[in-house]
């Protein structure tokens, strides 16, 4: 909602669809766990863009099952007509540390299978280092609204290949009677700060097909 949301300030119609479960693996969405119906929603074959993003500690503890099943999953959203886009995520509050190994590991799966990646973790890294006063997280795992707004930015930025310079501060859309819903306000400082460092990030452009959709 947020990533369409600001596609929509610069007038770019987004049709975005989720399937997701706290806590789920990839291998949990391939076999269709936790109520999942992610292999139906990929062969629609209504996408130009999938984003793929395993558990949080995926590539810590799973190694093996992180590199199979993100394959599998590369494959099968090649296959319906769409391209992958990873979703390299971040560390814990608690462990930083664990960032380097998240990182290698799609890193590594994108290398490996032509897949381009959308670096959330290491901007996100970033953050901490240069605004230690910025609160990320809403626990030890789950961004909060000011982490949530720069995760928007960089996917707002990696598939369109637009600055996020013009991103309003505060974004909003229509609940189902039409009314306006805010679903990030945020202080023009804080806001200005995101921007400006998903601009000079240096992020390329999404390798895969432009978005019709």
């Amino acid at each position: 909602q947020v990533v369409g949301a600001m596609a929509a300030s610069q007038g770019i119609p987004m049709r975005i669809r989720q399937s997701t479960a706290g806590g789920a693996t990839w291998e949990q969405h391939w076999k269709g766990e936790k109520g999942l119906s992610t292999q139906a929603m990929v062969k629609e074959g209504k996408w130009d863009v999938v984003v793929l993003q395993n558990h949080s500690t995926g590539a810590i503890d799973q190694p093996v099952q992180f590199d199979d099943y993100g394959k599998k999953w590369i494959e099968a959203v090649r296959t319906s007509g769409a391209e992958p886009l990873l979703f390299l995520t971040w560390a814990y509050h608690s462990n930083p540390l664990q960032q380097k190994a998240i990182t290698e590991g799609y890193t590594r799966l994108g290398a490996e299978t032509g897949t381009d990646i959308a670096p959330v973790g290491p901007i996100w890294s970033e953050v901490r280092r240069l605004r230690p006063d910025l609160d990320m997280y809403s626990d030890d795992k789950h961004p909060s609204p000011e982490a949530t707004y720069l995760i928007g930015l960089i996917f707002f930025k990696k598939l369109t290949g637009q600055k996020a310079a013009s991103i309003p501060n505060r974004l909003q859309t229509k609940d189902q009677n039409g009314e306006n819903l805010y679903l990030s306000i945020l202080a023009e400082e804080d806001a200005a700060f995101f921007r400006q460092l998903v601009d000079e990030s240096g992020l390329p452009r999404f390798k895969g097909k432009t978005p019709k959709n």
